[in-house]
């Protein structure tokens, strides 16, 4: 695989991430499952925007794209539609920080939805708690 294809699958990667970090949530209150791989990228996500730090996808694409003689992200569909979605211009620190809280806005309200259908699912009285919560899901009265 050449650098520039594996420079533009490495955005495509990210892009998907970025949608994960941000929408995952959701995707738990179907398959509650998914809120183990979910739950990490969303901290990680919502960390690298509230303290402004690299994500390390971004150093090894534009290594790739040293590799394959490029400068930028001039060209095709991936560097012309789907960069400037992760690298906006004019993206500072101030921003990111907006970012994270949508990230962590967006993410409460998926997991609250994920924490509503539970307990509905398995008739959870919201005076009865956690430990009533345990005991039905392994098929015990309290």
């Amino acid at each position: 695989m050449s650098a520039r294809l594996a420079a533009d699958a490495l955005v495509l990667l990210h892009l998907a991430f970025v949608a994960f970090v941000v929408g995952g949530g959701f995707l738990a209150v179907r398959w509650p499952r998914t809120a183990w791989a979910h739950l990490p990228a969303a901290l990680w996500g919502a960390w690298a925007e509230f303290t402004a730090t690299i994500c390390p996808l971004t150093p090894l694409e534009n290594e790739l794209r040293r590799r394959a003689g490029e400068t930028g992200y001039e060209g095709g569909f991936v560097e012309h539609y789907l960069i400037p979605l992760l690298y906006p211009v004019g993206l500072t620190p101030g921003h990111q920080r907006w970012i994270g809280a949508l990230v962590v806005a967006v993410n409460v309200f998926a997991y609250a939805l994920v924490l509503l259908r539970t307990r509905r699912r398995y008739g959870i009285d919201r005076r009865t708690g956690v430990a009533s919560m345990v005991s039905n899901l392994r098929g015990k009265t309290p």
